[in-house]
Formats: C-alpha cells, sequence, structure tokens
C-alpha cells in the first residue's frame, strides 16, 4: 500500500487544527454533549415576562416576608440578651430594695420612696429608672443596627439581588424593629408587675402628691403610660433607622443615636434655655407619670407625642431617600 494512504508507519491522519472533538481554537476544553444539554435547558426556559416587565411568576410581596424577618431576627443572641435583661431587671430592683432594707412611705415622698407601696407603685418606678437610657437604647439597638447589620455582613446586595425591592427591604426591617421594640417594653412592666403583686401586693398606687388610685385603675394608666412611652421613642427609631442606612457600622449607628438622646437630656437640664427646651426630642420623656393622678392632666402628652411624630416623620423620611440612593455593591 503507498505510503499516501494513511502514512508509512499506520498511524491515522491527525484532525485539523480547531476540528478536533473537545478542543477549540482557542484551547479551552468544552464538552459537546454537554453544550448540547446547555442550550436545550435554554430554551426550555420560560421567558415571559409580567405587565410590569418582572419575570413571570415574580411578586414582590413574596420576598422578604415579615414572620421570616422576625423569626430571624428572633434568634439572635442580641435579642435574646435584651429580652432577658428586661426580665430581669424588676428582680434585681426588688433584690436592690431587700438589701438596703427600704421602708414603705404610703404618703410621702418621690417614686422611689413610694416604690415600695404597692405593685403598681413598683411598676412605675421600674419605668422610670430605666427610661432615660435603657429603653432608648434598646429602641436604637433594634433600628440601628437592623440595616447596617446587613451592610457589614456584606449581605445587603444578595438581599437586594433576590430581588428585593430596596423600599420593601426598608419597609420590612422597621416594621420587624418596632414588633421587637414593642415586645420588650411591653415585657418590662408586665414582669414588674407579676415581681410587685408577688413583693409587694395589689395596693393603691400612690402620686407624690398623694393622690391614691385603685388597682385596677392604676393598670389601664401604667397600660396608657408604656403605649405612651412606646410611641414617645418613634423618635429613637427614626433617628436610628436613618443612621442604620448612612453606615456600615452597626455599632456606630446604635452608638450615635444613644449619643443624640444623652445629649438632647442634658441640654434639656439647661433651665437657661427657657422655652427652647419644648423643641427637644427628650423633653417629654416622662409625662406619661401624669396619668399617676386622680385628674390627668394631657396637655404634657400630647405634645410629647407631636414632638416624636414629626421627628420620626422627618427622620424616617430622610431614611428611605438616603436608602434608595445607597451604593451597596463595596
Amino acid at each position: 500500500m503507498s505510503g499516501t494512504d494513511h502514512g508509512s508507519d499506520g498511524e491515522a491522519p491527525r484532525a485539523p487544527s480547531g476540528a478536533r472533538s473537545g478542543v477549540a481554537d482557542h484551547g479551552v476544553h468544552t464538552d459537546p454533549g454537554a453544550l448540547d444539554e446547555l442550550t436545550d435547558a435554554a430554551r426550555g426556559e420560560a421567558t415571559e415576562a409580567g405587565p410590569d416587565g418582572a419575570v413571570a411568576g415574580y411578586r414582590q410581596g413574596r420576598t422578604l416576608r415579615l414572620s421570616v424577618e422576625l423569626r430571624r431576627q428572633l434568634r439572635r443572641r442580641r435579642t435574646q440578651f435584651v429580652l432577658a435583661l428586661v426580665a430581669l431587671l424588676p428582680i434585681l430592683l426588688v433584690l436592690a430594695f431587700e438589701i438596703g432594707e427600704a421602708e414603705s412611705n404610703r404618703r410621702s415622698g418621690g417614686f422611689i420612696d413610694l416604690a415600695t407601696a404597692s405593685a403598681p407603685n413598683f411598676v412605675v418606678l421600674t419605668l422610670f429608672v430605666s427610661g432615660s437610657f435603657l429603653l432608648p437604647m434598646i429602641v436604637a439597638l433594634y433600628f440601628g443596627d437592623t440595616v447596617a447589620s446587613e451592610s457589614s455582613w456584606s449581605s445587603m446586595k444578595y438581599l437586594l439581588a433576590i430581588p428585593v425591592p430596596r423600599h420593601r427591604l426598608l419597609r420590612q426591617k422597621a416594621i420587624a424593629s418596632a414588633l421587637l421594640s414593642a415586645l420588650t417594653l411591653v415585657v418590662l412592666p408586665v414582669v414588674a408587675l407579676l415581681v410587685g403583686v408577688v413583693w409587694y401586693g395589689t395596693g393603691d398606687a400612690i402620686s407624690p402628691t398623694g393622690d391614691a388610685i385603685a388597682f385596677a385603675p392604676s393598670l389601664i394608666a401604667i397600660a396608657l403610660g408604656t403605649l405612651y412611652i412606646l410611641l414617645q421613642l418613634a423618635w429613637v427609631a427614626g433617628l436610628g433607622l436613618f443612621l442604620s442606612v448612612s453606615t456600615d457600622a452597626p455599632l456606630g449607628a446604635v452608638g450615635g443615636t444613644v449619643l443624640v438622646s444623652i445629649l438632647s437630656q442634658i441640654l434639656d437640664q439647661i433651665t437657661a434655655l427657657g422655652g427652647l427646651r419644648e423643641f427637644l426630642p427628650t423633653h417629654f420623656a416622662f409625662a406619661w407619670m401624669d396619668l399617676i393622678a386622680s385628674e390627668v392632666d394631657w396637655t404634657e402628652m400630647a405634645s410629647g407625642l407631636l414632638s416624636a411624630t414629626i421627628y420620626a416623620t422627618v427622620f424616617g423620611l430622610l431614611a428611605a431617600r438616603r436608602f434608595a440612593t445607597k451604593d451597596i455593591t463595596s
């Protein structure tokens, strides 16, 4: 046989460059069978779009559901620690009074002197001592950490790529933070009431002015006071949310909110400011104490709710505007 048929050494003829199976001209190995499977899969994909241009079947309302976000936040050590702290606080206060051998003074003195007079008085004291720092810090923690933590974990970009619309993400996280704040603020007076009933009984609530309120009406006053505290702290929530979307450091957002609260309380103590103090967000923080009286004056509480609403609205709008244009790719 001539050497021109298959070569003198009997080898099979070589395929032209780039025509060999599995090797492209650019030297990248490919599997023709895999390419065929990918091509068939791509042809079978649904490419229909909805009226709004989104992929068919996509629903904004199904992304980042509130129940999912709440369960996620409740599993965090931070949330569990805060709830445990507020539940333990009334017990620590009772121990402090027992160690100090405090005596009940049912008709004179301030709220601290009257704390052991009855269970309602003990609840009032618990809310009073925690209102300056602890309660604002708790709200600041929930709202200041909610968005900034996602940025610090580098998970924000993946949430938005699901895609979760920015306005929905911010709204869901704000609602979850508000519910956690409400839960924590309710746990505190409820536990304090139970502890107070065991140690101090179901007597009348006595105000520093000497007014006495029966046990049942005092519970209503405590419930209204708790609701007022929750609504009045809305300005802390708004500020915390704004700082949370403005930074990638959760500690900075929480600390900044708490710092503003402390600064406002310090300025409120300067009587030389006169009527200007009424524009401070913390000026009406303790207006709920007017509820512990036979005749309730609603003026201070109405002013406090108006002030908190204005501050919360301004900070909330700033947070929404900032988050809508925030660069989350870094």
